[in-house]
């Protein structure tokens, strides 16, 4: 019982709207939460011989926070509404189609092959990557032929951003929204029917406090800020990333609110990116955020290749 009480404490403590980060976290793992959950229900079934009434208000308790994971995860499933609709790929020319491969690479990972061997088997017209250093950015040159255009920013503090590209970048700029360490790239990119769209590529800092990059005290607006921006502009609009975030947070809620976007994964699925690194506690943190004018041929989680990121994936239709 004391552990079902623990996941019924933290199912509430998940729902508040709060900028204390260790509060904040608590609503990253639903899945994990809400299978534990079940998993102590069923045993508090099977193993309670004597049922008094604390065991049903315990049970009904339970019943609740299982439901409300339930409520909140559920947008994410293909029980619900696609926010983003779908389109065959047969249907779709390849000159209104755009493909695009997001990978946080993790810093310390040294495993560049991998990485690569993931672009040449997808061919995607553009590769966001995160955290990348001089190191990575200098082993991706390897791409410099495939993708001529380029917005580099490797930075030491797991913030640095490579955006490879083989349709043209145009008005390209390195953007700071929040953190004078922390880039993001925004541009217009044209498509091979003539037509343009506006990239916005971000990497918000994580909720928890770190000193590389500072910011201890700080309240991490980045992703709202993007929003604001978005919203000011009005044109079709990519925003893709490492959201450092989940998309049922009351933050990301805001952004696409704001911003009038939707994700790709609504009514599909989780599609996990994070962590690579364990079986259960697995939450999705990378993003692409679409306007009204795209629909979603084909997405993908793709193999992991030594990073705690999953590489994200996905073929999109410009159909304005």
């Amino acid at each position: 019982m004391g552990c079902g009480i623990f996941l019924i404490g933290v199912t509430l403590l998940s729902l508040l709207n709060t900028s204390h980060w260790y509060l904040a976290v608590l609503g990253f793992p639903r899945l994990a939460i809400l299978i534990a959950l079940v998993t102590c229900g069923v045993l508090c079934l099977l193993l309670s011989a004597k049922k008094q009434v604390s065991y049903f208000i315990f049970t009904a308790c339970l019943l609740v926070s299982v439901c409300l994971q339930v409520w909140i995860i559920l947008p994410y499933t293909s029980l619900s509404q696609k926010k983003v609709k779908s389109v065959d790929a047969d249907q779709v020319s390849r000159q209104s189609s755009i493909s695009m491969l997001i990978a946080n690479v993790l810093m310390s990972n040294r495993n560049t092959k991998g990485l690569l061997e993931q672009i040449n088997s997808r061919e995607p017209d553009m590769v966001l990557a995160m955290e990348v250093n001089s190191r990575w950015v200098n082993d991706l040159r390897v791409l410099d032929k495939s993708y001529p255009y380029q917005i580099l920013f490797p930075t030491d503090n797991t913030y640095g951003m490579s955006l490879y590209s083989k349709l043209p970048l145009t008005s390209s700029k390195v953007l700071f929204l929040n953190n004078k360490k922390v880039p993001s790239f925004q541009c217009m990119v044209r498509l091979r029917n003539g037509k343009t769209f506006q990239l916005l590529t971000v990497h918000p800092v994580a909720p928890k406090p770190s000193l590389h990059p500072d910011n201890m005290g700080e309240k991490e607006n980045g992703l709202l800020k993007a929003a604001y921006l978005v919203a000011r502009e009005k044109i079709p609009t990519v925003v893709a990333g490492d959201f450092n975030d989940v998309g049922w947070s009351y933050t990301t809620s805001n952004f696409s609110d704001i911003s009038n976007l939707n994700d790709v994964r609504c009514g599909r699925g989780l599609y996990n990116t994070f962590s690579a690194h364990t079986f259960i506690f697995k939450w999705p943190l990378d993003y692409i955020y679409v306007s009204d004018e795209f629909k979603v041929v084909n997405l993908q989680r793709l193999s992991a290749f030594g990073s705690d990121h999953y590489p994200f994936y996905a073929q999109l239709a410009f159909l304005p």
